[in-house]
């Protein structure tokens, strides 16, 4: 199943309480890609991740989500929501 996880904020963290802990979230965001949970990553121009990934479920991504150093730390959090087919193109055909 795709997930798609978008960070959100969390107030009171400023850009440089992540730098000690940036490399380390590197290396496990790597790890997760080579293993095939991370099919895609992005920031947003707020420099906010969007992650889409491949798991059995959203419970399984949320797992997931939770080894990465940041969320470990409390520094961020993403909100995470399945991504199903459109279904949309059914009223072109009645």
């Amino acid at each position: 199943m795709k997930i798609i996880a978008t960070e959100k904020v969390i107030l009171g963290i400023a850009p440089d309480d992540l730098k000690p802990y940036l490399l380390e979230e590197s290396k496990k965001v790597w790890e997760l890609h080579k293993s095939g949970y991370i099919r895609e990553i992005y920031f947003t121009e707020n420099r906010d991740a969007v992650l889409i990934l491949e798991c059995a479920d959203k419970e399984e991504a949320m797992a997931i989500l939770k080894e990465l150093p940041l969320v470990k730390n409390n520094l961020i959090e993403f909100l995470v929501n399945e991504l199903h087919p459109y279904e949309g193109y059914e009223r072109l055909f009645g």
